[in-house]
């Protein structure tokens, strides 16, 4: 069986995310750029900030905490494209 990875390692090379496809079923290449530039953020800030689905560079990051469980629709309204 034919299959296609994405895998994405910290700069201490722990692995941070992985993706494996049948041929099949493609992959898109900005969802991957998007997915490590919110692993960076989230590394730049010390774990102080998460990034909810959908997020994009320079929109509203979360605060990840107890007080934020079961409230994330509260504070995160996603686009509606």
């Amino acid at each position: 069986i034919e299959r296609r990875g994405r895998f994405v390692a910290d700069p201490g090379g722990v692995s941070q995310a992985r993706e494996v496809l049948t041929a099949p079923v493609g992959r898109k290449c900005a969802e991957s750029i998007r997915q490590i530039q919110a692993f960076q953020l989230v590394r730049a800030s010390g774990g102080k900030e998460a990034t909810p689905a959908g997020w994009e560079p320079g929109k509203v990051t979360l605060k990840p905490g107890p007080g934020l469980v079961g409230k994330v629709w509260e504070v995160w309204k996603p686009s509606m494209e």
